[in-house]
């Protein structure tokens, strides 16, 4: 395997799934069931491809590994693919959510089936390509392309208010993404080439780069989205299919923090020493006043959608952190929080299906007739909430590791955020999940079948055990988060010693 160009395949290989089903007549339950069929097997193929990148990358290899390059446009700008420590385990993510988010909409999706699965396949294609693009021309086609079926998918498949709701998304995101534009094109013109790694190497003036820090940010901080740029994701959430909502908040959100540590930290290291306090005042803002918004929230899926923004919260702190811990603690946040925002997200959608309401007074009970569901649904808030023993103590924990290191005062505030968010969490479970069953539309209901099971079991699993055993993770980010702490910590360094040079002189 070693000549063939596997990240490529991995992909691509969503898109071929996509042709497939193009060509399937979706007349008649057959054709409806063929083409969800196609859709589940090449998601299913494409996840474990995606397990032989993992099997054969070398964790003490700091750099990017499995590259693959070729001529693309003129001006150097070429296809150049590869992934390291920091972006690998973003691709394992995506392609072992994706099965499931065919599982799950196999049922509540019913109308345009066919444009639905192609539409899913497509993004699939697009999220991947951003982790393993080592072309910032490359990267920024992946990473805008992917707003387009990310925006069908919830204008056409969404609730009432899904029109609103997907153009909110597509404009926010947009507008920030313009900005990162221009900075790719100043990039370009001062460095000579567009290639990532690079990049990586070139020494931007320090002049520069709080200009090109800011263009990125502008992006960045939409797409995680950091508090005061937050406001689409509610909305995305609350109108967006159930499969919509786990892409969204496992994926999508996860490509903002991506960008601080592929472009942000190595290449404006400068930028980021000096804007990392606004950093850390954001996130802050972010992990209480979105958590306190959570609380007052009548709607279970707009509750979880701010508790995502108090999450991102810690990521962006512990990057900025610029040390060890805090930066594989926001790593760990990431992957954490999409197995368990995903999670959370499709426990919404088991109700859903049953009751076609997100409503949190319409629930109550649920435990008397649904104890399965009621399990896996109070693990997942167990790891929302950070419990030991679940992935989500882990990454919060060591993001305030990092930050105490920094500022005492940032990582006391943030550490409010826990117990606030253990207020929302488990005001939100009590209500749903406990309590006598007296309201009669619920006593009719079942609890989880075997889809749903196959779908949501998996992730209890891996909740448990990278909260138990979390040296998988560590192992592959560890090289590369070191040489990245190293390479800022050297440039900054020499920055300041030019300066103190300057000055005596």
């Amino acid at each position: 395997m070693t000549d063939w160009p596997l990240l490529t395949t991995v992909t691509f290989l969503p898109l071929v799934g996509a042709l497939i089903i193009l060509f399937i007549r979706d007349e008649g339950n057959s054709g409806v069931r063929n083409i969800r069929n196609v859709a589940l097997l090449t998601t299913a193929f494409t996840f474990l491809l995606s397990l032989l990148i993992w099997a054969g990358f070398d964790t003490s290899d700091p750099g990017f590994q499995m590259v693959e390059k070729a001529d693309w446009l003129d001006s150097g700008i070429s296809y150049h693919m590869g992934v390291d420590g920091i972006s690998m385990l973003f691709v394992i993510l995506t392609t072992f959510l994706m099965p499931l988010c065919i599982l799950a909409s196999w049922e509540s999706v019913q109308t345009r089936v066919k444009e639905y699965m192609i539409a899913f396949l497509v993004l699939e294609t697009l999220m991947i390509g951003v982790f393993c693009a080592l072309d910032i021309v490359l990267f920024y086609v992946f990473f805008e392309a992917g707003l387009i079926p990310m925006f069908i998918i919830i204008g056409v498949w969404g609730g009432k208010r899904r029109v609103y709701a997907s153009f909110k998304f597509f404009l926010y995101t947009l507008l920030g993404s313009v900005l990162m534009l221009l900075a790719i094109m100043a990039m370009f013109w001062q460095s000579g080439t567009t290639d990532i790694t690079q990049l990586l190497t070139h020494d931007f003036p320090a002049g520069m780069q709080p200009w090109l820090w800011l263009a990125f940010f502008a992006s960045f901080a939409v797409k995680m989205p950091m508090w005061p740029v937050h406001t689409w994701l509610p909305d995305a959430h609350v109108e967006a299919p159930t499969a919509g909502s786990v892409v969204l908040a496992a994926i999508l959100l996860k490509m903002g923090g991506y960008g601080f540590l592929r472009f942000s930290l190595p290449m404006f290291p400068l930028a980021s020493a000096d804007f990392a306090p606004l950093i850390f005042t954001l996130s802050v803002v972010a992990i209480i006043y979105t958590s306190l918004v959570a609380l007052m929230q009548e709607d279970i899926k707009k509750l979880i959608a701010y508790s995502s923004v108090a999450h991102m919260g810690f990521v962006t702190m512990g990057i900025f952190a610029m040390n060890q811990e805090g930066i594989e603690g926001g790593i760990f946040q990431m992957l954490s929080h999409g197995l368990v925002s995903g999670a959370l997200f499709l426990c919404v959608g088991v109700v859903y299906d049953r009751m076609h309401t997100r409503e949190i007074a319409a629930y109550g009970g649920l435990v008397n007739n649904m104890p399965k569901y009621a399990v896996v649904f109070m693990i997942f808030t167990m790891a929302n909430v950070g419990l030991p023993g679940t992935s989500g103590f882990i990454g919060e924990f060591l993001t305030l590791i990092g930050i105490f290191q920094v500022n005492t005062w940032v990582a006391f505030f943030a550490t409010t955020g826990i117990i606030l968010s253990a207020a929302y969490a488990l005001w939100l479970y009590r209500r749903v999940v406990f309590g006598a069953l007296t309201k009669e539309s619920l006593k009719g209901l079942l609890d989880l079948s075997t889809r749903e099971k196959a779908v949501i079991y998996p992730l209890v699993l891996l909740v448990i055990f990278f909260g138990v055993y979390p040296t998988p993770v560590f192992n592959v980010t560890a090289a590369s988060v070191e040489a990245l702490v190293n390479n800022v910590t050297v440039s900054i360094e020499a920055a300041n010693g030019g300066m103190s040079t300057a000055l005596a002189h």
